[in-house]
């Protein structure tokens, strides 16, 4: 494999905004992809895999290249070096490179390979806590969270079946594969860019990952309904409840952030749902208002996100164990208001994308043994884990209202 100069230089500077300059990965990648109108997709594609997969190993290469931060460029140009080591690609012969001792990486990363939290790639709060969370299921998960994520799509069953999906698909020369046990997923056999294609802009499908489409199938909505979708985001999930409605009944769609919202909006258009009513939660008389009024609620809650870590790299870094207790603080509040809305003989799910008891069933026991929960019957919960499903790590509970 040859390296090209632009590209690599793309890569340090994408590195550059990541550890110096708090910038979340995806939105750089995406910023870095439009730097050259001249680059073909494999020159993208090497972009952007080569930014995530320095960004996942971070600890690891530091180590290695016995580099601390904040990494100046001489230290990301070092990181570099390892990556393109441990990958058999040969050094070119340029001033920002320096001499690279190939057999001592080789060796370092065989010595470090030893190490947990060095092999995975993980601050060692991070290690500790997964460990007492999860037990020895925790070596598992970390490792299967640190392998890329596929690219898995949802059918629009509003507007397609999924055998219809698949061969459109294919007409725009991008192969798939359906997934057991998943009903409106397909998997690209390779990575690609699906959203240039005409059959996202027609609005067949949506990217969203088969762990989170489990979500709206667990909540059980009928058409004719009345479901709140308390923590919307931009909508992955209310746009699957609309197409399991058939567009039929009332989806809320809330949160705290209106440009997440206006992002739904746009979505919804595209994918045909217009059962949606986006609301933005500017105070506690928003939620008020709608005590005891609704069939289904969806809390979503937001969550460490530990669970989709193989799409979130950098997450590892900015998350701080000090956050975590905050989170925990709002996910118990979250359920105690926004149960509320849930009318005698309704159903409420519980969901976040962690790993974590504490974040999960944790949170749902002692839901159900306070004062608001007593109302409530545990009817159902599903854990998934990533290195036992192949998706994101998930959580969803089923609670019924009496």
């Amino acid at each position: 494999m040859r390296l090209h100069r632009n590209l690599v230089f793309a890569v340090i500077d994408g590195l550059n905004e990541i550890f110096n300059e708090g910038e979340y990965a995806d939105k750089v990648v995406q910023k870095l992809l439009k730097r050259d109108k001249r680059w073909g997709s494999r020159d993208r594609s090497f972009v952007a895999e080569t930014v995530y997969e320095i960004v996942r190993w971070k600890r690891l290469y530091a180590e290695i290249a016995e580099v601390k931060e904040p990494f100046s460029r001489e230290k990301l140009w070092r990181l570099f070096a390892v990556w393109a080591t441990l990958r058999g690609i040969t050094l070119p012969d340029w001033k920002q490179i320096g001499h690279t001792p190939t057999r001592r990486i080789k060796g370092r990363f065989d010595e470090l390979s030893k190490i947990r939290k060095f092999k995975e790639s993980i601050p060692d709060w991070m290690d500790e806590l997964g460990e007492s969370e999860l037990g020895k299921k925790w070596e598992k998960e970390i490792h299967a969270l640190n392998k890329q994520a596929p690219v898995v799509l949802r059918t629009n069953t509003l507007k397609t079946t999924r055998d219809k999906l698949k061969h459109a698909l294919l007409d725009e020369n991008i192969d798939s594969e359906s997934i057991k046990g998943y009903s409106e997923a397909l998997q690209l056999t390779e990575r690609k860019n699906v959203f240039t294609t005409q059959a996202f802009k027609n609005g067949l499908f949506e990217v969203q990952d088969a762990s989170s489409q489990l979500v709206a199938n667990f909540l059980d909505v009928q058409p004719g309904q009345r479901i709140v979708d308390t923590c919307a985001g931009a909508g992955g999930k209310t746009l699957h409840i609309a197409a399991l409605m058939q567009n039929k009944g009332q989806i809320i769609a809330m949160d705290i952030y209106a440009n997440k919202l206006k992002e739904l909006k746009r979505r919804a258009r595209r994918a045909g749902a217009h059962n949606i009513e986006p609301r933005v939660i500017e105070s506690t008389k928003d939620i008020k208002k709608l005590h005891n009024k609704a069939d289904r609620v969806l809390i979503d809650a937001p969550c460490s996100g530990l669970g989709v870590l193989s799409r979130n790299p950098d997450a590892k870094w900015k998350l701080q164990p000090e956050f975590l207790d905050k989170i925990r603080k709002t996910q118990a509040e979250i359920l105690e208001n926004y149960s509320k809305m849930v009318k005698p003989g309704g159903k409420l799910v519980y969901a976040t994308c962690s790993i974590l008891p504490s974040e999960n069933q944790e949170q749902v026991n002692k839901f159900l043994a306070s004062e608001s929960g007593k109302d409530f019957t545990f009817k159902k919960d599903k854990k998934v884990l990533s290195h036992e499903s192949g998706y994101d790590g998930f959580y969803m509970a089923l609670l019924e209202k009496k």
